[in-house]
């Protein structure tokens, strides 16, 4: 006798869980999920990519000017502690810390006070929880106030280079970019595919562009949570049959909102806790988009690694694409 299952938002979400989950597949002690898919052999393949030695910045600035509304989450601020203006004042004729005097010398030094979250970022395998489990059955209990015991961001330093394909739909479509609430199908991936003659590969990262953040920059409004194109559900059995090792977009949450089904974040809850794929959030694909329709090359060598905050949720990262 099979499972009983109170609705069938809930069948389906078990459904693609059983279908989807790796857990375990490297083992009971993993911490880094689907970035096992990368080796030496994924690597190599990604640097044979680089043809014109240029690299591509995919990370938003870290400032006030971002996508976060207060709250939950704040933009980035930065706080000088010394400046140029105490340096020509003579503020800074004694340095500090007993090193004497300045002798002409001056610097400025700055402390940067942000959410780990609050820019491009990928999400730990820590920073999502199902019924009191997280990435390879670890209890949530293990993520404290003193940050996450275990699948902490610091697993994935030094671990994101590989191979790259951009899935950019606006383009592909004629418009400058997907509707809130629009859900990106496997359907529609494979027809950009199809479109720039493209095959993914195990290990291999997907970047999405929708177009939201280009629709949105710099009047961000609900851009952070509310309504907005992303991926469906859908798409989690695609991710896991072709073993996809991350997937970035350029959205808050990765995910089509409203979600289709009535849980929260249900892609995250199947194909990040269950799947072990890594997740990145707010990556600006635009400049990278304008050069591969320029170029028409669609893949390229991925490198974001992001910083390494022991325990952390999340963490922020300088992404770069290299053609």
């Amino acid at each position: 006798m099979g499972t009983e299952y109170a609705d069938d938002d809930t069948r389906l979400l078990h459904q693609y869980i059983d279908k989807c989950s790796n857990w375990g597949r490297w083992g009971p002690d993993d911490q880094l999920g689907a970035l096992n898919l990368v080796g030496p052999e994924e690597v190599r393949r990604a640097a044979a990519l680089v043809r014109k030695g240029i690299p591509i910045s995919l990370t938003l600035p870290y400032d006030q000017a971002g996508p976060q509304p207060g709250g939950f989450r704040n933009n980035p601020q930065l706080l000088v502690t010394a400046t140029g203006t105490d340096h020509v004042s003579g503020a800074q004729d004694q340095l500090p810390g007993g090193f004497g005097p300045a002798k002409g010398f001056g610097f400025s030094d700055d402390v940067l006070v942000m959410p780990t979250q609050c820019g491009t970022q990928w999400d730990s395998l820590s920073h999502i929880f199902w019924e009191g489990k997280m990435w390879n059955g670890r209890s949530a209990g293990q993520v404290t106030s003193g940050g996450a015991a275990a699948n902490g961001i610091e697993n994935y330093t030094g671990r994101v280079v590989m191979r790259g394909v951009l899935v950019d739909l606006p383009a592909h479509r004629g418009v400058e970019s997907l509707e809130p609430g629009e859900a990106i199908t496997p359907d529609a991936i494979e027809e950009v595919f199809a479109a720039h003659d493209l095959t993914v590969r195990p290990g291999d990262a997907l970047l999405v562009r929708t177009g939201f953040m280009a629709a949105r920059r710099g009047h961000w409004g609900d851009y952070a949570g509310g309504p907005a194109p992303g991926l469906s559900l859908h798409t989690a059995p695609w991710l896991r049959e072709h073993d996809i090792a991350a997937v970035a977009t350029d959205t808050w949450g990765v995910e089509v909102r409203p979600n289709e089904v009535g849980y929260f974040q249900p892609l995250h809850i199947v194909s990040l806790v269950h799947g072990g794929i890594a997740f990145g959030e707010m990556f600006d694909l635009d400049e990278l988009a304008a050069d591969c329709a320029e170029d028409g090359v669609y893949e390229f060598m991925f490198v974001a690694s992001p910083l390494p905050i022991t325990g952390g949720s999340g963490a922020p990262v300088s992404a770069v694409a290299i053609k």
